[in-house]
């Protein structure tokens, strides 16, 4: 397969957002590129369209049936790819220079395991909301956990590059988490661990928060896939560096998504869930002792989290938290 760069864009209906993000990717400066779709039997005509581009660097892998995002994104490390590759959602853009800045940064960090640039957060309507937090050029793992850990950096699983062979080797995205939420994060820890992240200072592309899995995942959902992510970061407890940022930030991190994870809980309907804020709660404490066992751990303390599991204990004081909430946006 001739070229350096993989784009896969795994795709289900996308829309005029598919549009645009297909026509960001063909109009980059650097022509060494082919784009793969995962098509998950869309019935919108986005697949069509994409076929009628008839461009020879468009390579599509049509599913005859429907399959979980899980699923379609589990097809990624069997299909066909170049040397280096990355990923994108239907709704997000490249800027046209986005390969080129990742083919200098590749050259100049030939070691790094990881490949990054800003990028800046875009509305329904493209009109930017605001710019990434600043990244250091080069990061450790253990750095980017940290980072994570204390709500210092942003991630989003577009704009990420990486070698193609080692995501292989990784068996491809985690897809043990649910929407695959903080599947990502998983995946970018595990790539930089024997080596770095480098990252470009040039703002290459831009991220749709609108449509964002992680904003339409209900709290049970999300619940379960930080669950997931606590029980990866517990397997790093015993290894250099990662036991240090864990133990110095892991209770931070704790009580900021029980707390915003209780209030996500809270507000879904509860036909449309198994679990109940007091739930959430006994899970974190589980999540303490696996994580950081021997330091306190009391949700409880904080007012956010004491709330929701109040008015999460009848229908009267959650149908007036969800009507005062409505109301306030």
């Amino acid at each position: 397969m001739p070229g350096r760069f993989s784009i896969i864009l795994p795709i289900r209906n996308g829309g005029e957002y598919a549009k645009l993000c297909v026509n960001s990717i063909l109009n980059q400066t650097i022509r060494d590129f082919n784009l793969i779709v995962l098509d998950n039997a869309s019935t919108d005509g986005a697949l069509q369209w994409i076929q009628s581009l008839n461009d020879n660097r468009i390579i599509i892998f049509s599913s005859q049936k429907s399959l979980s995002i899980e699923e379609n994104w589990s097809r990624i490390k069997t299909v066909p790819k170049n040397e280096f590759m990355t990923m994108i959602g239907h709704d997000d853009i490249l800027k046209p220079f986005y390969l080129e800045e990742m083919d200098k940064l590749i050259n100049l960090h030939p070691d790094a395991g990881l490949f990054q640039t800003h990028y800046s957060y875009i509305d329904k309507d493209g009109k930017i909301t605001r710019k990434c937090l600043p990244m250091d050029e080069v990061q450790k793992s253990y750095e980017f956990l940290a980072c994570q850990m204390n709500g210092t950096i942003d991630s989003t699983g577009t704009g990420y590059m990486m070698c193609s062979a080692d995501f292989d080797k990784l068996g491809g995205m985690p897809v043990n988490y649910p929407n695959l939420i903080f599947s990502d994060y998983e995946l970018w820890i595990k790539l930089s661990k024997n080596s770095y992240k480098a990252t470009a200072q040039r703002e290459c592309f831009e991220y749709r928060e609108h449509m964002s899995v992680s904003r339409a995942t209900n709290g049970e959902q999300y619940e379960a896939a930080f669950g997931q992510y606590v029980h990866f970061l517990s397997t790093l407890r015993n290894e250099e560096h990662f036991a240090e940022v864990i133990a110095r930030y892991g209770h931070k991190m704790l009580l900021y998504f029980c707390e915003s994870l209780s209030h996500r809980v809270l507000k879904t309907p509860v036909n449309k869930r198994k679990i109940r804020v007091k739930d959430v709660v006994k899970n974190f404490h589980v999540y303490a002792d696996l994580l950081i066992p021997g330091q306190s751990f009391q949700p409880m303390g904080i007012p956010g989290i004491r709330y929701a599991s109040w008015l999460d204990q009848s229908v009267l004081t959650r149908n007036t938290f969800n009507f005062i909430n409505k109301f306030r946006h």
